[in-house]
């Protein structure tokens, strides 16, 4: 292994594999370095991946090459990945262990991209395949791409940097955790109710409940701030905010329910917040006296003037709405600390008229408790707070805009609640501290000399407010919205910050509410509102999605009440945190390997507390607003659920239902079997499911919602093929199964043989107590003309489901089940179908040309009609081709493929229990009767019996089936089975195997025992004797079930059993043959000889 560190030892194109670089800490070692690499070998300790030992470690980058190392650190994104660092001895080893000799890959994470992922381009690793086998020569690798892959170097960072350039060309903008998260929260949350409604709460509730009211808010926000942390760093996080977090966490379901229900919560947001400023402008026309109309009107003409420029700036693009929100954020703070400056500025007497004393411990006491008045509550005012906190979202929200929402989302968002939570309590109990909650506004109402205060702190501060008790009055924290203004400083400025907060809080709304609606949209879970999904300009904006949330923000803005809007929004937006709490929850619980948050102070337990306690202060705020809610929820989760919209996203759910079925499976294990649970678990030989629908479906028939049922599919020839067909095919049929309402599994096997692999399938199928105990196959309708190994297989399969003690069910229908001919068909016709489209589509595109003079025009007239002739041919080839296979066309074989699709009519399933084999026999065509499409067909039993005893059998057969509660219309006992079939008949059953025999009695013995040897499929002459009986029962029970069961919709017969090792192959198919012969679909069933029917409770 030879040691190099040289300059330009990484990228030296010759460089041997498993080449060690070395690279020391300073230049100055360099020489020190190498003297010790020649002398003695490295000694490697552990690494250290501490930050601790992440500081220390430095690199020193060579002359020239310090671009190599560029980024190195930087979320191991861009570092070349050939480099692995490790500490050894405080110096830095660098190992480049992969060369041109392999196209194995080393990790990168490109390869974990998704498919047209905006943050880099996805690459392919080399398959499986690829890699395990030899390399193929038409396989056009070049040595160089080979170099690149092995080394992970690609082309990643060429297509990062021309990711890069492309957004610098677009003008694409991307937010950090301050601009993006941290102000816009603050700024949201800080909106109308700091400056023009937290007084009045805190008037109503006191100066304790008021901070219970604020804390019980938080603790909200906070429990769902920490679970959104938790899920957002949990991966990647794309546009939609709260929508994306659990529809991406819960699924389709809750998240399409509750994306709509909080894209609609936002823009009443938006009307909410334009209100309050509206009330504030209106406040002052009162005051100079220019009220337009009427104070509502007013605030309806104001809030529409306003909404509209609103509107103008965010359809002008995030970056103008994000300098907007920078620069309305410094007003705002201004504003607040101009309020607390104002306390403590000396009062004066219009002030103290109005009810500011500056800090009094009097007033203190007088508002800490509360004073509930004109039927408000605890809930009541609480509901009329909480939607101030619900600006924690504003950041998720605008999660496809910013450069790291996984960092920047839980930083700025619990950073907004902590700031904005000190800064609400401290306004409370500022406000509760220095003015009374009543106040005159008279500077005349003083108190007059020996009257009786009552402990009023106002009176005793020298002012009589005692006549609001019983009259209104305009002044004090309960009666004056702008307590603020009154008390700040410089009262325009507490103007402006109102303005600035109410505004940067509709502005929020009114991008918040189209972003995550188009996020809704483009993931097309509800397919009418896809008009929603397309964006306009550099930043992908939503205009449409503005101009739906200016129309419903318009609509209740002519509300024009502030409390009558705010509780129709907490719960949408409750209902919105109790779902990110128990995403949270939910996630956590499911045990799901990719569920790997980085933000670890999370608790699932927590979670699950802060989603009930969301839903708890619902129906506290507002009972019947909470009942709507959840109804409008539960009617959006159903529709989805119904529509099945075409997504999968990884979510708890599917996590869930996994570890459900798991922890059921493993339960049934410790559950002995018992025959009242008996239920029929088949393998159906289906082979591709869409190749003999009839097979899976009356297999179906009698499995669905009942039973376990596997379609299985063989693979024989060249493994290799083979494999490749199966694993290509496996996702495909399953989707057919899913798609056509087959509740069944389809599986696969490659083996060398089709009784090799239907044997594996017999003992590997299944899971603990699911597994199958009884195969389902169709009848071998061509055996005559098959190869004798298929025979053979055919019966080996039959013998082997005995061996492994399955039930047996051989299946018959005139027609036959395989109906690949017509498939194949139909393919062809849809393939030139296609063409014929694609050769219409050229000619229309020639036909926009214009056409040229002279001789160009001659030569493209000559080409169109060329092209026309070619048309008229091919047409004229597809309709010959239609022609020819509609005459062809197997119309009644089409018809037998769905005939179990169908709902049977009036008629019988006629059951032939001639043997006992545990009542399988009588259970799968009872389990028929109990199903929509065969309810209409009775029950008749025909079973053997004696002549001098058909009245006795029929009564111990109906005692027995009504033992077994199984309903039946008529039991038939017959006598004579036993006897001889007619002449023409049993003629015909000898032609059939006359191909098959060996006809040794007519042969000398040398020639007998070499024609046994060479054909011992062949049927013997002692063996046709010794089992003349049994043949001639199969005869006579043709004619007995032609006899009388010609006319039944459904035939179930006892399946004859051969001897294994004594009776042929080639005999026990004409068994099969003769018995099951020009009848009505026929069920040949044979149980395992285990009771599946008991009459005990």
């Amino acid at each position: 292994m030879s040691m190099n560190n040289s300059p330009n030892a990484f990228l030296d194109p010759n460089a041997n594999r498993f080449q060690v670089n070395i690279i020391n800490e300073s230049h100055d070692s360099n020489e020190a370095s190498q003297e010790d690499v020649g002398s003695d070998p490295p000694h490697y300790e552990e690494t250290s991946f501490t930050e601790e030992a992440h500081n220390r470690l430095r690199i020193s980058y060579r002359p020239g090459k310090r671009e190599l190392y560029d980024n190195f650190l930087q979320n191991g994104e861009k570092t070349e990945a050939s480099l692995h660092p490790c500490d050894t001895h405080n110096k830095m080893y660098y190992l480049q262990t992969f060369g041109r000799n392999t196209m194995d890959p080393v990790p990168k994470i490109d390869y974990y991209r998704n498919t047209g992922s905006v943050s880099g381009n996805k690459l392919n690793r080399p398959s499986l395949l690829e890699i395990h086998e030899q390399l193929a020569k038409n396989i056009a690798v070049s040595t160089g791409s080979v170099e690149r892959v092995a080394n992970g170097e690609s082309t990643a960072g060429d297509e990062t940097a021309a990711s890069k350039e492309e957004e610098k060309k677009t003008g694409f903008v991307k937010f950090g955790w301050v601009k993006g998260v941290l102000v816009r929260c603050m700024l949201n949350i800080w909106g109308v109710m700091l400056f023009i409604r937290l007084s009045w709460i805190v008037g109503q509730a006191g100066i304790g409940l008021g901070i219970i009211v604020i804390a019980l808010s938080v603790v909200v926000t906070t429990l769902t701030g920490i679970s959104m942390s938790a899920i957002c760093t949990n991966g990647v996080v794309r546009g939609g905010g709260a929508y994306y977090l659990i529809s991406r966490s819960l699924g389709p379901e809750f998240g399409g329910s509750i994306g709509l229900i909080f894209a609609f919560a936002n823009a009443v947001a938006v009307a909410m917040y334009v209100v309050g400023f509206a009330e504030t402008v209106v406040e002052l026309l009162k005051e100079s006296d220019t009220i337009m109309v009427d104070e509502f009107n007013d605030i309806r003409i104001i809030g529409t003037i306003t909404v509209v420029c609103l509107l103008g700036i965010s359809v002008a693009g995030m970056e103008w709405e994000a300098k907007a929100q920078v620069i309305l954020l410094i007003v705002l703070l201004i504003a607040i600390a101009n309020f607390f400056i104002g306390t403590v500025i000396p009062t004066n007497n219009e002030k103290k008229a109005r009810g500011f004393f500056n800090y009094q411990a009097s007033i203190f006491a007088e508002n800490f408790g509360p004073d509930f008045r004109s039927g408000e509550g605890f809930f009541s005012v609480f509901a009329i707070f909480f939607p101030a906190a619900t600006g924690i979202l504003a950041g998720a929200n605008i999660s496809g805009d910013l450069k790291d929402p996984q960092g920047a989302i839980p930083k700025g968002t619990m950073l907004a609640i902590l700031i904005t939570t000190v800064a609400y309590i401290g306004v409370a109990v500022c406000a509760a501290s220095c003015v009374v909650r009543d106040a005159t506004g008279n500077i005349n109402d003083t108190v007059i000399p020996g009257m009786s205060c009552n402990g009023s702190s106002a009176c005793n501060l020298g002012y009589d407010f005692s006549r609001c008790r019983n009259q209104p009055c305009d002044y004090g924290l309960m009666n004056n919205f702008q307590v603020m203004s009154m008390v700040s400083g410089f009262g325009p400025l507490i103007t402006a910050g109102i303005f600035s907060a109410t505004l940067s809080s509709a502005l929020a709304s009114l991008v918040s509410a189209p972003k995550v609606f188009q996020a809704l949209c483009k993931d097309n879970v509800y397919k009418g509102l896809h008009f929603f999904a397309k964006g306009y300009g550099k930043n992908n904006e939503p205009i449409r999605g503005y101009v739906l949330t200016f129309v419903i923000a318009m609509a209740f803005i002519l509300i024009a009440e502030l409390n009558t809007i705010a509780p129709i929004i907490s719960n949408f937006f409750l209902a919105s945190y109790a779902l990110i709490n128990f995403s949270c929850f939910h996630a956590s619980y499911a045990k799901s390997p990719g569920w790997r948050p980085a933000f670890r102070y999370y608790n699932m337990w927590i979670s699950l507390f802060g989603a009930l306690l969301c839903c708890g202060v619902m129906f506290v705020i507002n009972w019947w607003a909470a009942l709507i809610t959840y109804a409008i929820e539960l009617f959006l989760y159903v529709y989805v659920t119904y529509k099945k919209p075409e997504v999968n996203w990884g979510s708890s759910t599917q996590a869930l239902c996994y570890i459900n079925a798991l922890d059921s499976a493993l339960a049934l294990t410790t559950v002995e079997d018992h025959v009242k649970n008996f239920r029929p678990q088949c393998i159906a030989l289906t082979g591709a499911p869409m190749i003999r629908p009839a097979l899976l479906d009356i297999t179906h028939t009698f499995t669905k919602n009942n039973g376990l049922c596997i379609c299985c599919e063989v693979y024989t020839g060249p493994r290799k093929l083979c494999v490749k067909e199966m694993n290509s095919g496996m996702a495909k049929k399953q989707a057919w199964l899913t798609k056509n309402k087959r509740k069944a599994f389809y599986a696969a096997v490659a083996a060398d043989s089709f009784r090799d692999g239907v044997k594996s399938l017999l003992q590997a199928s299944g899971l603990g107590r699911m597994k199958p105990n009884t195969l389902v196959i169709g009848f071998k309708k061509d055996w005559r003309n098959a190869a004798v190994t298929q025979v053979e297989n055919y019966v080996g399969v039959i013998h082997d489901a005995f061996d492994f003690e399955l039930g047996m069910i051989i299946v018959r229908i005139s027609q036959g089940f395989d109906i690949s001919q017509v498939l194949q068909v139909q393919e062809e016709l849809e393939k030139l179908e296609q063409e014929r489209l694609a050769l219409e589509a050229t000619i229309k595109e020639n036909e926009f040309e214009e056409e040229k003079s002279g001789i160009c025009g001659f030569f493209r007239k000559a080409r169109q009609l060329n092209i026309t002739k070619h048309e008229a041919k091919n047409e004229s080839t597809i309709n010959t081709i239609q022609s020819m296979h509609v005459g062809e066309f197997n119309q009644k074989l089409l018809e037998a493929s769905t005939q179990f699709k169908k709902k049977q009519g009036k008629g019988t399933i006629d059951i032939w229990w001639l043997f006992d084999d545990g009542g399988l026999t009588i259970l799968i065509p009872y389990i028929l009767t109990i199903r929509k499409k065969w309810k209409n067909c009775k029950l008749r039993i025909f079973t053997g019996g004696k002549v001098n005893r058909i009245e006795e059998e029929k009564l111990v057969m109906a005692s027995l089936l009504s033992k077994f509660r199984i309903k039946f219309a008529d039991i038939n006992i017959i006598c004579d089975i036993n006897m001889k079939p007619n002449k023409e008949s049993w003629k015909f059953f000898e032609e059939m195997i006359e191909p098959y025999r060996l006809r040794e009695s007519c042969k000398d013995i040398t020639t007998a025992e070499k024609l046994k040897r060479e054909t011992p499929w062949k049927i013997t002459d002692a063996e046709l004797e010794a089992f003349k009986e049994k043949s001639y029962r199969q005869v006579r029970l043709n004619e007995l079930l032609q006899e009388h069961s010609r006319a039944a919709n459904l035939i179930v017969l006892s399946l004859p059993v051969a001897r294994k090792g004594v009776v042929s192959d080639y005999l026990y198919m004409a068994w099969l043959e003769i018995l099951s012969k020009n009848l009505p679909p026929i069920l040949m069933v044979r149980g395992n000889h285990k009771n599946v029917l008991t009459f005990y409770s």
